[in-house]
Parts: C-alpha cells; sequence; structure tokens
C-alpha cells in the first residue's frame, strides 16, 4: 500500500501529465486548423486579395506559446525535477530550524 508522501507524488505526476495531454492536444488541433485556414485562403484567394490566414495563426500561437509556457515553463528550467529540488530543500531547512529549537 502507499504511503501518504508517494500518494502525494503520484498525484502530482498524474496531474503533470495531464497537462502535458493537454498541450499536446492543443497543438495538434492548433495546427490541423491553421492548415486549413492556410488552404482556404489559398483556395479562395483572388487576385489582388491577400493574405489573411496569418492572423488567426499569429493569435492563436500567443496562446499556444502562453499555455507551453505554464505547462513546461521557460525552457524546461522549471520543470518537475526542479520543483522536486525546491521542495526537498525547503524540507530540509525546516527540518533544521525544528531540530536548532
Amino acid at each position: 500500500m502507499l504511503d501518504e508522501r508517494e500518494k502525494e507524488l503520484y498525484r502530482r505526476a498524474r496531474e503533470r501529465v495531464g497537462a502535458q495531454r493537454s498541450f499536446f492536444v492543443h497543438l495538434i488541433t492548433y495546427l490541423l486548423v491553421n492548415l486549413m485556414l492556410f488552404i482556404l485562403n489559398a483556395v479562395s484567394r483572388s487576385s489582388g486579395s491577400g493574405w489573411w490566414f496569418f492572423w488567426p495563426l499569429i493569435g492563436w500561437g500567443i496562446g499556444l506559446f502562453a499555455h507551453g509556457f505554464s505547462v513546461f515553463g521557460a525552457f524546461g528550467l522549471f520543470n518537475s525535477a526542479w520543483e522536486e529540488r525546491q521542495i526537498e530543500k525547503l524540507v530540509e531547512k525546516e527540518k533544521r530550524r525544528q531540530a536548532g529549537q
């Protein structure tokens, strides 16, 4: 049977995997929809009319970037390994503080 710490680690890992899955579903949707918008723009483009497909590409891309940043952090700097190290540091600091009392 899992102790409380293992249960918490499992719960956090499950949440992290869910967030990553959500990002990749978002990415695939972004790519497919914007490909369809590009094709629609290319096929319906008459002489003299411009390209408009890049406007939703840019706007949605900003949202996708924000989603990726929230899931993966700044180039992985704030990933789960970093988070775990910070937690361990704080736990050790608290143990030393309590031992000193």
